[in-house]
């Protein structure tokens, strides 16, 4: 078991606690919020709260992710692992299962920094425009699936003098069947929505944004 009792998280979202692993510092591990599944479920339809609490937990999902065709059965060597963490699977901790994978760290061996927070601090200037063109050019190459990309979901690492990006949450396909997963031309369509929408979302966060995300997604139409 991984004692966590005595740690704090060096980052927190709306559903998990990330930790570094106090035996294995280069590992992040990823624990639910106590009591967050059922909250997520008492506030969902009707019709989603018939599924199983595997639905609702983030972990679980991480899981479905990394277990997609372009991952599956990806060698120590391959390219999905230019822009991923490598995945070492859930393990049980004193805070609750928890999915364990590689932390991405800057030169400092700090947790690396968002592209949320490179955006408010650089804006969209020419290294992180190379960063995100290299980043879906990977995607479109690989075929990784993810749902959609959020800024505070990539960090940012220096690598040879240029920044790379790291995708550390959000793998899997959004899409309800899973044709993106069976057949190239239907993983293509659904890449290049992802990456259009990264692109929108993107040049909202260093607007002005006198509209919200979701004002602006109603006037552009969903991707």
């Amino acid at each position: 078991m991984i004692d966590l009792r005595d740690q704090q998280p060096f980052a927190s979202g709306g559903n998990r606690h990330c930790y570094r692993h106090p035996q294995q510092p280069e590992l992040c591990v990823k624990v639910m919020r106590r009591g967050r599944v059922a909250e997520l479920r008492g506030r969902a339809p009707w019709y989603k709260a018939l599924v199983s609490d595997k639905r609702f937990d983030d972990n679980e999902r991480e899981v479905e992710g990394y277990a997609q065709p372009a991952l599956r059965s990806a060698g120590s060597h391959s390219p999905v692992w230019h822009h991923l963490p490598r995945w070492y699977g859930i393990q049980q901790t004193s805070e609750g299962p928890g999915a364990v994978s590689q932390i991405i760290v800057d030169a400092d061996g700090q947790p690396a920094p968002t592209l949320e927070d490179y955006l408010h601090e650089h804006g969209l200037d020419a290294p992180i425009r190379g960063a995100l063109e290299r980043f879906s050019d990977w995607l479109r190459a690989t075929r990784v699936l993810t749902k959609n990309i959020l800024p505070h979901n990539l960090v940012v690492r220096d690598e040879g003098g240029q920044p790379e990006l790291y995708l550390i949450d959000g793998l899997g396909n959004a899409s309800f069947l899973p044709l993106a997963e069976l057949f190239d031309y239907f993983s293509l369509r659904y890449i290049e929505r992802r990456i259009l929408r990264m692109w929108q979302r993107i040049h909202w966060e260093v607007s002005d944004k006198s509209l919200t995300w979701k004002q602006t997604e109603r006037r552009r139409g969903r991707v």
